[in-house]
């Protein structure tokens, strides 16, 4: 098979303890997978620059599987979804292009497929037309759910978006939710000029969609964690969005006065300098005790400040402030540890601010290494998070597999 794309040559090397560390975790997992104490999930990932050879090697430990997970550059995406639609027909699949997570490097040039075995039940779908008309594929998801029967904390549905995340969610929730199936998943990024974003499903790319794989565990409990680092600081002052622009996401005005004033006020900013401290504080939503966070991006001649996420009229908003995020994910871990007894496969997102922020602190590697600790981790990087019924920011999902 001719291959369309060839993948770019491998931009980390890996130290030699990692590849051994790696060995010895997959020997484990092959024990006690056979010991049928352990999940099937394999995974493979390559840096070959023919695609299709690229597809062998990442699927090499992957037999018989019940749902393919395929995260690849987008230049290559089209090629790839020919290769995995040739190599593994009538597979259930789903998957994007993105920046991924492997051990302790990130990458957006590898390939990375993700195999669950016969131990999940699984229902992949798309959500066409986001949009102009997100409710379009609804009835499928329904039947999908309703077909896969899910039970109490086994099961999840992970998605993958284009765009129109708020409406997404909301969609999508009209079928999960009453049945007790936690959404989590990603906002597609990152593509370069002149490439649009797309998700695949079955060997079909879409674009202004999401994919989903609903996933149906019947060896263990799934379970979904959020991990937040930033706070709303005690005896800061909470805002009032008194105007919005709901379609473009544009926070117009705070307490009636333009949001980028109220901003630079509060933490002493110019106008000019406010966009550069979204890593340090971004905007949150308050709803009770719950803070949702929303990045802004861009600032209006008017004041107002874009965001990636949608603020409406009337919200409580605060400005948070950046926390110890080392003890913050030692406190998730810790967590996550208690909530699972043994843990075949991690699953997160990872904001790209948050990316971009431990790549500068130089936290990165250690970040990942950490996760990876937990169990057999991959990741991938969002443009934005979707958790349960919220769309967020700068916000680290994830979904354990017991």
């Amino acid at each position: 098979m001719e291959s369309g794309y060839r993948f770019g040559p491998r931009r980390n090397i890996r130290p030699v303890r990692y590849y051994f560390q790696l060995f010895h975790q997959d020997r484990l997992l092959l024990y006690l997978q056979k010991r049928g104490n352990i999940l099937e999930i394999n995974y493979g990932t390559s840096g070959k620059t023919d695609v299709f050879e690229a597809v062998r090697e990442a699927t090499a430990k992957i037999k018989s599987p019940a749902l393919l997970i395929v995260f690849s550059s987008h230049e290559a995406l089209p090629s790839v979804t020919d290769a995995i639609k040739t190599l593994f027909p009538n597979v259930p699949c789903i998957g994007t292009g993105a920046t991924s997570y492997f051990g302790t490097s990130a990458s957006d040039s590898e390939l990375i497929v993700i195999g669950f075995g016969k131990d999940v039940r699984v229902k992949t779908g798309v959500m066409r037309h986001l949009s102009v008309a997100p409710v379009y594929d609804l009835k499928d998801l329904k039947n999908a759910v309703s077909e896969l029967s899910p039970g109490n904390d086994n099961s999840v549905c992970l998605e993958f978006c284009t765009n129109s995340e708020e409406q997404l969610v909301t969609s999508m929730n009209i079928a999960l939710e009453a049945r007790g199936v936690p959404l989590l998943g990603g906002s597609v990024m990152g593509a370069p000029e002149g490439i649009t974003s797309k998700v695949m499903v079955d060997g079909v790319l879409y674009e202004d969609a999401c994919c989903y794989a609903l996933i149906k565990s019947t060896h263990g409990k799934i379970r979904t964690y959020s991990e937040n680092i930033y706070t709303v600081i005690p005896g800061t002052p909470r805002h009032i969005a008194t105007e919005v622009n709901g379609k473009s996401r544009e926070l117009i005005k705070l307490d009636g006065r333009p949001a980028a004033d109220v901003y630079g006020e509060e933490l002493g900013l110019s106008r000019d300098q406010i966009v550069d401290n979204v890593l340090r504080a971004p905007l949150g939503r308050i709803v009770g005790d719950q803070v949702f966070i929303t990045s802004m991006y861009d600032l209006k001649s008017n004041g107002s400040l874009v965001n990636y996420k949608r603020i409406n009229e009337n919200d409580t908003i605060s400005i948070l402030r950046l926390q110890d995020y080392d003890q913050i994910n030692s406190n998730t871990r810790d967590l996550i540890r208690r909530d699972n007894s043994q843990i075949s496969f991690i699953f997160s997102v990872n904001c790209i601010y948050r990316h971009l922020l431990f790549t500068g602190e130089g936290y990165l590697n250690r970040f990942l290494g950490n996760m990876s600790h937990l169990g057999p981790h991959i990741g991938v990087v969002g443009g934005g998070e979707q958790y349960k019924n919220q769309h967020v920011n700068q916000t680290m999902v994830c979904a354990v597999f017991e």
